[in-house]
C-alpha cells in the first residue's frame, strides 16, 4: 500500500478549495467558523447595537447643537431687541429736541417778523410822509435853481384828465412845464421814479400836447433816485434823465 504525501501548502489549497463545502454541509465546521470569525467581527445584534448606538449619540449631539443655537439665537435677539429699543429711545428724543427747538425757533421767527412788520408799517409811513415833503420841497428849490441858473419860467401846471388817458381812469395830471424863448420842455421833477413811473410820464406829456395842442421840444426827468430799469425805458420813450439838476447843462 502505497502512502501518499502531503506537504503543507497543499493541504492549504486544498481546505481552501473544500471549506465552502463544508461549511455548508457541516454545522460543526459551520460553528467553528463562526467562533473563530466572531474574535474578529463583532456579530449582527452586536453590530445593530453598535449602530443604534452611534444613531444615538448623533442624534444626541444634533440636539445639543440645536440647543445650543437657540440659546445664541435667542441671546443675539434679545441683544437686538434691547439695542432697537436704546435707538428708538435715543431718536424718540432726538425728534422731541428737533421739535422742541423748532418750536422755539417758529417762536422766535413770529415774533422777529411781527416786530419787523411793526417797524416796517411805522417806516413806510415815515417814508410816505418824508417822501411827499421831501419831494415837493426838491420841486421848489430845483425850480428856484433852474429859474436862477438858466433864467427860464417854471409853471407847474395841473390839469384834469377826464377821459382817463393817462392813468385809464379820470384823474388830476400834474405837470412842470419849462418856457424858455418860446420852447416847451416839460420836465417831471421826481424823489425817485420807476419804470412805471417813466411811461406815465411820457402819456402825461401827449395828454398837454393834445389837450393844448402845442408840441413839446423836450421831456426830462429829474430825479436823485432812478431805478435802473427805467433807464432803458426812457431811452426808448426819448426821455432826458438827469440825476442832479447841475446836469442839465443848457435848456
Amino acid at each position: 500500500m502505497t502512502q501518499l504525501t502531503i506537504d503543507s501548502e497543499q493541504l492549504d489549497q486544498l481546505i481552501l478549495q473544500r471549506l465552502p463545502t463544508l461549511v455548508q454541509q457541516n454545522a460543526q465546521i459551520q460553528g467553528l467558523v463562526l467562533d473563530l470569525a466572531r474574535q474578529n467581527f463583532a456579530d449582527r445584534k452586536e453590530t445593530d447595537d453598535r449602530f443604534y448606538q452611534l444613531l444615538g449619540e448623533l442624534r444626541r449631539d444634533r440636539e445639543e447643537q440645536t440647543r445650543k443655537w437657540e440659546k445664541y439665537t435667542a441671546e443675539q435677539n434679545r441683544k437686538w431687541e434691547e439695542y432697537t429699543q436704546e435707538q428708538n429711545r435715543k431718536w424718540d428724543e432726538q425728534n422731541r429736541k428737533w421739535e422742541d427747538a423748532k418750536r422755539e425757533f417758529d417762536r422766535m421767527h413770529e415774533a422777529i417778523m411781527a416786530v419787523a412788520k411793526k417797524y416796517d408799517r411805522s417806516i413806510t409811513a415815515i417814508g410816505a410822509h418824508w417822501g411827499i415833503k421831501s419831494e415837493s420841497s426838491f420841486r421848489n428849490a430845483l425850480v428856484g435853481i433852474l429859474e436862477k441858473s438858466f433864467g427860464v419860467q417854471v409853471l407847474n401846471i395841473n390839469d384834469y384828465d377826464d377821459e382817463g388817458v393817462v392813468f385809464g381812469r379820470p384823474d388830476q395830471i400834474e405837470l412842470d412845464v419849462i418856457i424858455k424863448n418860446g420852447l416847451l420842455i416839460i420836465c417831471e421833477i421826481k424823489s425817485s421814479i420807476d419804470k412805471a413811473g417813466m411811461y406815465s410820464f411820457e402819456r402825461k406829456v401827449r395828454f398837454y400836447e393834445k389837450k393844448h395842442q402845442r408840441p413839446v421840444t423836450r421831456m426830462l426827468v429829474i430825479s436823485p433816485m432812478v431805478d435802473a430799469k427805467a433807464c432803458p425805458v426812457a431811452k426808448q420813450l426819448g426821455i432826458e434823465v438827469y440825476s442832479d439838476s447841475m446836469e442839465v447843462k443848457e435848456l
